[in-house]
């Protein structure tokens, strides 16, 4: 298993708000997500929370390349569209730059109709750190 499919397989976060990865390849990532009534706030708009952790989901795979973990050093958001639940937001992350242990990496979140929700500049730092161990 990838760097990437084994942090996605203990991702427990991920699931319990049913993302689906629909594509998982080095340096680029694609991530759906169904909108629940619970996701909303308190306008009945999709929780700005929620919309970057679908986009930081895609970052982490696309930047975990590898069997080295890779984390956020930090990440941007602009929120461009609302959303409502029965939507369905899909968060596209693309590798820009990779150097040393730092990189580079542009997320797009659209709805179903490709309208742009968000846009997410994520900034990646490769650590020593091993990843735990998967449970069997």
């Amino acid at each position: 298993m990838s760097g990437a499919a084994d942090m996605m397989a203990r991702d427990a976060a991920s699931a319990l708000l049913g993302m689906v990865v629909v594509r998982a390849e080095p340096g680029d990532a694609v991530v759906s997500m169904h909108v629940r009534e619970d996701m909303l706030n308190g306008f009945a708009i999709t929780h700005g929370g929620f919309v970057f952790t679908l986009a930081d989901t895609a970052f982490a795979i696309a930047c975990n390349e590898d069997e080295r973990v890779t984390v956020a050093a930090g990440a941007d958001i602009s929120f461009l569209r609302s959303t409502v639940a029965g939507q369905t937001l899909t968060a596209h992350a693309v590798r820009r730059a990779r150097s040393g242990r730092t990189g580079l990496y542009d997320v797009r979140v659209t709805d179903e109709a490709g309208e742009v929700v968000a846009e997410v500049r994520g900034r990646s730092v490769t650590t020593g750190r091993t990843p735990p161990a998967l449970d069997n």
